[in-house]
């Protein structure tokens, strides 16, 4: 094992974040533009992506070659990181003074670095012009406390995956459109079939599926201090909605112990009438449950009263001690064009964050499908699922600290649903705690 700190897998990530600001504060000290490795003078903008190799090498080699063709002087060097050491690579690499140019994260970790000054502001560096290319929420979602940190790639959007035999048998043809609906729903599922309607985890560092449904509930997590404001008549209401769910027996017992995980296992065995995740499931349902899977169909994604969907978005982002943040910023405006982002959408079957693309493939998936029936419905779901994005925007920013907010709020949750304090004890709670963290962490 290295004993190296910084590169220690050991050094706990907080320490990590605090000294980054510390790092980022010194960026006049790193490499001013890396020369290329192989004598040909032209100078390299190191580019990193999360698990997108082998499968991609093709796409992302011939993005490549056309930015080196329209900038002579510069070589893009791609390094692909395995999601699971991304963040102790990064950090590592900010003290070695050789952090990328830019970075393939996900929105919390993102946001993390943002707010410790680890990232660049790319407000003055994109165009208003290109910035209006994209999905105005989706832009939108890349900003914090007044800048922009980051420009927007690909998406994912959830719709609802049903069982339409037991839809039947309880009695329905369709799951609910609204959260309001569900408990008698659940109730009709589970009386008439034996089996549960919905799986929801509230284990603390597993999906924020949860947390996103409070907020489609009318509940507002924080205030502008990043202050407690979930403790509120509707925060109050969904706390009760999914702990009394629980307690008559409506949601199944795993959902304080296990994970997203087990929603798959339970609907892939017939145990389960409803399942939120992405249309390619279908083609692993087609192959791990083919009888589950042929009755099965798409539906839209239950919602609160507004309508409002969740969309998960992978950024693009320019650490602070690039040297290249001008070419690096023309690179990630070239991927997420408008062309290739669709490219990348059919060959990745994700969302593309441009609003032209998404036109152009909604136009795509909309025109008779050929192949056979389960090829047509996982287009049918594509669809569906592209066309949520209308009414889609990031439910639960992408602050600092939001996965110490919902392991918070599960853990209270949970406590509420296990019946040792009642809901609105274990609201009270979590508001304390949440508190405690901020008035630290933000005085």
């Amino acid at each position: 094992m290295s004993s190296d700190p910084i590169s220690s897998p050991l050094l706990p990530r907080r320490r990590l974040l605090r000294l980054l600001a510390l790092a980022g504060g010194s960026a006049g000290l790193a490499a001013c533009g890396r020369p290329g490795g192989r004598g040909d003078g032209r100078r390299e903008l190191n580019f990193w992506t999360l698990d997108l190799a082998p499968r991609f090498n093709d796409y992302l080699g011939g993005v490549i070659a056309g930015w080196e063709g329209a900038n002579p002087g510069e070589r893009v060097r791609w390094t692909d990181v395995p999601w699971g050491s991304v963040e102790r690579k990064l950090l590592a690499s900010v003290f070695a003074r050789t952090a990328p140019d830019l970075v393939n994260l996900n929105p919390p970790f993102a946001a993390n670095l943002a707010s410790k000054g680890g990232l660049l502001d790319l407000g003055s560096l994109v165009s208003a012009e290109a910035a209006a290319s994209y999905l105005p929420a989706i832009w939108e979602a890349g900003g914090q406390d007044g800048a922009q940190f980051a420009i927007p790639w690909y998406l994912t959007a959830r719709i609802g995956m049903a069982n339409r035999r037991l839809l039947a048998e309880a009695g329905a043809s369709a799951p609910p459109r609204r959260w309001r609906e569900v408990p008698a729903w659940a109730e009709a599922v589970r009386r008439r079939t034996g089996r549960y309607a919905l799986f929801m985890t509230v284990v603390p560092d597993d999906s924020a599926e949860l947390m996103e449904t409070l907020v489609q509930m009318g509940v507002q997590l924080l205030d502008g201090r990043r202050r407690a404001a979930f403790n509120s008549p509707a925060g109050r209401e969904a706390f009760s909605f999914w702990s009394e769910l629980y307690r008559q027996g409506l949601l199944p017992r795993e959902v304080v112990s296990q994970g997203f995980r087990r929603a798959i296992e339970l609907y892939q065995a017939g145990d389960l009438a409803l399942v939120a995740t992405g249309p390619d499931f279908l083609r692993n349902l087609q192959t791990n449950a083919p009888g589950v899977a042929a009755e099965t169909a798409p539906f839209p994604p239950i919602t609160g009263e507004d309508g409002a969907a969740n969309v998960a978005v992978m950024n693009l982002v320019v650490p602070r001690q690039s040297a290249m943040a001008a070419e690096a910023v023309s690179f990630a405006l070239l991927l997420t064009n408008a062309a290739n982002q669709l490219a990348f959408a059919e060959e990745a079957r994700v969302l593309p964050s441009s609003r032209q693309a998404l036109s152009q493939l909604e136009a795509s998936l909309a025109r008779p499908a050929g192949g056979d029936p389960a090829s047509q419905l996982v287009e049918q779901a594509r669809l569906l699922s592209a066309r949520t994005l209308r009414a889609a925007r990031v439910l639960v920013p992408a602050i600092p600290g939001i996965k110490r907010l919902q392991a918070i709020v599960y853990t209270q949750l949970q406590r509420a649903m296990l019946g040792q304090v009642d809901s609105d004890q274990a609201l009270t709670e979590a508001e304390r705690e949440w508190n405690r963290y901020a008035e630290a962490r933000w005085p």
